[in-house]
C-alpha cells in the first residue's frame, strides 16, 4: 500500500516538472495554454473548453506544439507574422522567452510573454487579457526597439492562432454600400482564405475584421465546436487563414500593405487588439459571449439603454429649415418620441449646404435656413419635450469650402499630381495625421458642445475612402505611416471628447456600415447599419451583423412605404416588427404618413419601450435563419434571469399555402411556464391567437409554436413578449 501511495506521490511530482514551464490563460469555460521557458520559443499548445488539469491536452493529444508569435528569418516554410528588417541589413528575427508577467486586476487577468531577439536589441511583449464574467480573450503584441538605430517593420499581426484541422467551415461578412454585412459561410479548403481591406476609413463597406470557424463539420446556431475571432482595429486590416492537411493558423491584425513602418531607436510599436472566444454552444455561444464583452467592455457605455430617436435624413434629405425640423419634433413627439436627429444640410454660410458639393468644414449654422439658430432647435425639442442631436462629417472637406480655401496643406493629398474627390465631385479627406488638424476635429465637437451644451446625440459620418495617399505633415521617409498614423490621430481626437463629453451619445456612420468595428465603438455608443432602411435587406444585414456585434449598437430604423432605396412597399408593422429587433428609430417625414400609421407607430413605440431592456441587454438566440431559405426568419432575446423572452418572426417570401416550420425557442427555463403577449397588432382590440396563451418553455423550445396560419399574408410578422408566471 504504502509503495502505491509513494508512486503515486512520485507521479504527481514528474507530472509537476513536465509541465512546470505551461501557462494557462482560463475564462469560465474557456482555457488557452502555451509553453514558455526561459531561452527557448513560446509554443502555443491549447484552445478550446477549460481545462482543469494541464497533463489532460498533453495525454488526449490535443497539443498543437506551434510558436505562440513566429517571426521572419529562421525555417521561413511556416507562416509568420513579424518581419522586420535590422540596422545592419539583416532580416532575421529569432525570438526566444526573457520572461512571463501575470497580472490580476478587477476587469480580469493580463499575462505577458516577454521575447526578445537572441542577438539585436529587439523585444516583442505579447499579451494575453481575460475579461471578469465573459469567455473572451484578447491578445495584442508591443514590439520594442531597444537599440539606438531605427528597425523597420514589414509585418507586425497582433494574432497567430493554431486551429485544429477538421472539417472547419467558416463565417463572415461581405457587401457593398447599401447591401453590407452579408453573411458568407462556406467549408475551408487547402490553401489560403483571405478577409481584408485598405479603404483607409470606411472599412467595413466591403468586408468585416470578424469571422468564426468550425471545428467539427459545418456552422451550426446551437450546437458544435467554434471559434469566434474580431480585430478591434477601424484601419485597413488583414486576417488570413492558412489551411493544409495538418492545422488551420489565423493571422489577424493591420493590413502591412504599403504600410512598413520605421520604429526609432527606444520607441513602441502597439498592435492592436485581438478578441476571441470558444464554445460547444455553436455560432450562438460566440455571439452571446461577444456582446456580453461589448456592452461591459467595449462599447461608450455600452449597459446604457438607448433612446427611440427620429433622423431627419429620409424626412427632408439637404433641404433643412426651421419649420420643417420644429414640424418633424413635434409630430415625433406626438409617437411617443424621445430624441431627434438633424442629419445633413444644416450648416455652411459663404457656401450653404444645399447638396454634397460643398460646405465640409465651415461648421457654422446656415443662417439662411436657420435663421434661430441651434438655440431655436433647442428650445423646441424642449418644448416638444424631446432630446436633440446634430450631424456632422468632421473628418471631410469640400473643395468647394472656406475651410479648403483657407487651408488647402490640410488635406490629404499628392503634392505633384491632381486631387482625387470623392462624394459629389468634390469631397476631399483630412490629413488627421496633422496635429493642427486633430484639434480643428476636436474643435468642431467642442464648439458645438460649448456653446449648445442641451446636444444630446451627435451622429459622426464618413463618406468616404482614404483616396490619395499622400500627407504634407508626415516627412517624405515616413509616408508609408500614413494608413496607421490616421488612425491614430483619429483615436487621440475621440480620447479628447470622450473626456471632456463622457455623456455625449455619439453613433459611428460611414456612408451606412462601413465603420462597424471594435476599433472604433469604444467612443461610440451604436453604429449606423446601412444607408439602407429597406426592412427585407436589413434582415439580413442585422442577421449578419448580430454574429458579432450586439443589439443595443445596432440603429434600425422604420422607414417610408415605398421605401426609398429599393422601392419596395412593405406593411408599416412589418417595418416596426424589423427595426424593433435593434436599437429602434424612425427614418421618415411624419407627415406624409396617414393617421393610421401614425397610431399604429405610437403603439409600437410604447410597446418598444416596455421591452427594451429586454432586447438591448438580453441574450439573443437566432432561431430561423433568412439565409437558409425557409421562407421566414426569427430571433429572439432573454433576460439572464430567464423571466423575459421577447420574439420577431418575419415572413420572408410568399407562396399559397407555402411551408413555414415550427419556431422552436431557446434559452428559457424548460420548467417555467410562460404567457404571451402580442406586442404590434395591426388592431389592438384583436391581438394573433397567440396572446394571452400559457405555454411551458420545455414545450416552446422542444415543439415550438405553430406561426403558419399567423403568416398568411406577405410581409406577415410577429412581435411577442414572453412573461414567466411565477
Amino acid at each position: 500500500m504504502r509503495k502505491k501511495v509513494l508512486l503515486a506521490i512520485l507521479g504527481l511530482f514528474f507530472a509537476s516538472a513536465m509541465f512546470s514551464k505551461d501557462y494557462i490563460v482560463s475564462t469560465k469555460h474557456t482555457s488557452l495554454i502555451f509553453k514558455a521557458e526561459k531561452g527557448e520559443k513560446s509554443i502555443f499548445q491549447y484552445y478550446g473548453s477549460k481545462i482543469d488539469n494541464i497533463s489532460d491536452v498533453y495525454n488526449a493529444g490535443l497539443n498543437m506544439n506551434m510558436e505562440t508569435y513566429p517571426a521572419f528569418g529562421l525555417n521561413n516554410k511556416l507562416e509568420k507574422v513579424v518581419a522586420i528588417t535590422q540596422p545592419d541589413g539583416n532580416m532575421s528575427l529569432d525570438l526566444v522567452v526573457d520572461s512571463i508577467e501575470q497580472i490580476n486586476d478587477k476587469n480580469g487577468s493580463k499575462t505577458v510573454i516577454i521575447l526578445k531577439d537572441k542577438i539585436y536589441p529587439v523585444e516583442i511583449k505579447q499579451f494575453f487579457r481575460t475579461y471578469t464574467n465573459t469567455d473572451v480573450i484578447s491578445t495584442w503584441v508591443e514590439i520594442c526597439n531597444n537599440g539606438k538605430k531605427p528597425i523597420t517593420l514589414y509585418q507586425f499581426a497582433s494574432a497567430y492562432l493554431p486551429v485544429y484541422r477538421g472539417e472547419n467551415w467558416i463565417n463572415h461578412m461581405h457587401g457593398t454600400w447599401a447591401a453590407e454585412h452579408f453573411m458568407e459561410e462556406e467549408m475551408l479548403t487547402n490553401g489560403q482564405k483571405v478577409i481584408s481591406n485598405k479603404y483607409g476609413l470606411d472599412n467595413t463597406k466591403t468586408d468585416n475584421p470578424s469571422f468564426m470557424i468550425s471545428l467539427d463539420g459545418k456552422l451550426n446556431e446551437k450546437t458544435g465546436s467554434v471559434i469566434g475571432g474580431t480585430l478591434a482595429w477601424t484601419g485597413n486590416y488583414k486576417i488570413k487563414l492558412n489551411a493544409n492537411n495538418q492545422n488551420v493558423t489565423v493571422t489577424a491584425g493591420i493590413n502591412e500593405e504599403n504600410s512598413h513602418y520605421i520604429l526609432e531607436g527606444k520607441q513602441t510599436f502597439v498592435t492592436p487588439e485581438f478578441a476571441m472566444t470558444y464554445s460547444n454552444s455553436g455560432k450562438g455561444g460566440v455571439s452571446r459571449e461577444f456582446h456580453k464583452w461589448a456592452r461591459n467592455y467595449k462599447l461608450h457605455q455600452g449597459n446604457r439603454l438607448h433612446e427611440i430617436l427620429l433622423n431627419s435624413w429620409e424626412g427632408v434629405y439637404f433641404k433643412v429649415n426651421q419649420q420643417e425640423m420644429n414640424n418633424m419634433m413635434e409630430a415625433f413627439s406626438a409617437m411617443g418620441g424621445e430624441l431627434f436627429v438633424m442629419d445633413d444640410g444644416w450648416f455652411g454660410n459663404k457656401y450653404p449646404r444645399n447638396n454634397a458639393q460643398s460646405s465640409l468644414g465651415d461648421w457654422e449654422v446656415c443662417k439662411e435656413k436657420l435663421p434661430e439658430g441651434i438655440e431655436g432647435l433647442l428650445e423646441s425639442a424642449k418644448k416638444n419635450h424631446i432630446k436633440f442631436g446634430i450631424w456632422i462629417e468632421p473628418e471631410m472637406s469640400n473643395t468647394k469650402s472656406e475651410l479648403f480655401e483657407k487651408h488647402p496643406d490640410w488635406i490629404m493629398r499628392i503634392s505633384n499630381r491632381d486631387l482625387t474627390t470623392g462624394r459629389g465631385q468634390t469631397q476631399v479627406v483630412l490629413d488627421l495625421t496633422n496635429p493642427e488638424v486633430q484639434n480643428f476635429v476636436f474643435g468642431i465637437v467642442d464648439k458645438l458642445m460649448t456653446e449648445f451644451p442641451q446636444i444630446y446625440y451627435m451622429k459622426w459620418d464618413d463618406n468616404s475612402c482614404l483616396m490619395d495617399y499622400g500627407s504634407s505633415y508626415l516627412p517624405k521617409d515616413r509616408q508609408s505611416h500614413l494608413y496607421i498614423e490616421y488612425q491614430r490621430g483619429l483615436e487621440n481626437v475621440l480620447k479628447r471628447i470622450r473626456a471632456k463629453y463622457p455623456n455625449l451619445i455619439m453613433q459611428a456612420c460611414a456612408g451606412g456600415g462601413g465603420r462597424i468595428t471594435y476599433g472604433i465603438l469604444p467612443y461610440f455608443d451604436e453604429f449606423w447599419t446601412s444607408d439602407n432602411t429597406d426592412a427585407i435587406q436589413r434582415i439580413y444585414m442585422q442577421w449578419s451583423i448580430s454574429n458579432y456585434y450586439p443589439a443595443i449598437a445596432m440603429a434600425s430604423h422604420v422607414s417610408a412605404t415605398k421605401n426609398h432605396q429599393t422601392g419596395r412597399i412593405v406593411p408599416i408593422k412589418f417595418r416596426f416588427d424589423v427595426a424593433m429587433s435593434g436599437r429602434l428609430g424612425m427614418e421618415i417625414q411624419p407627415k406624409d404618413m396617414t393617421d393610421a400609421e401614425k397610431e399604429f407607430s405610437k403603439r409600437a413605440i410604447k410597446a418598444y419601450k416596455s421591452i427594451r431592456p429586454v432586447v438591448q441587454l438580453g441574450d439573443l438566440y437566432r432561431l430561423v435563419s433568412p439565409y437558409d431559405n425557409k421562407g421566414l426568419a426569427s430571433l429572439m432575446y432573454v433576460t439572464p434571469e430567464k423571466d423575459r423572452s421577447v420574439i420577431f418572426v418575419y415572413k420572408i417570401s410568399h407562396l399559397i399555402d407555402m411551408k413555414l416550420p415550427y419556431i422552436k425557442l431557446d434559452g428559457l427555463d424548460e420548467n417555467k411556464l410562460y404567457r404571451i403577449k402580442d406586442l404590434t397588432p395591426n388592431n389592438e382590440k384583436s391581438p394573433c391567437r397567440l396572446n394571452s396563451k400559457v405555454i411551458s418553455g420545455k414545450t416552446l423550445m422542444e415543439q415550438g409554436l405553430n406561426v403558419k396560419n399567423l403568416l398568411k399574408n406577405q410581409y406577415g410578422s410577429l412581435a411577442l413578449e414572453l412573461n414567466i408566471i411565477q
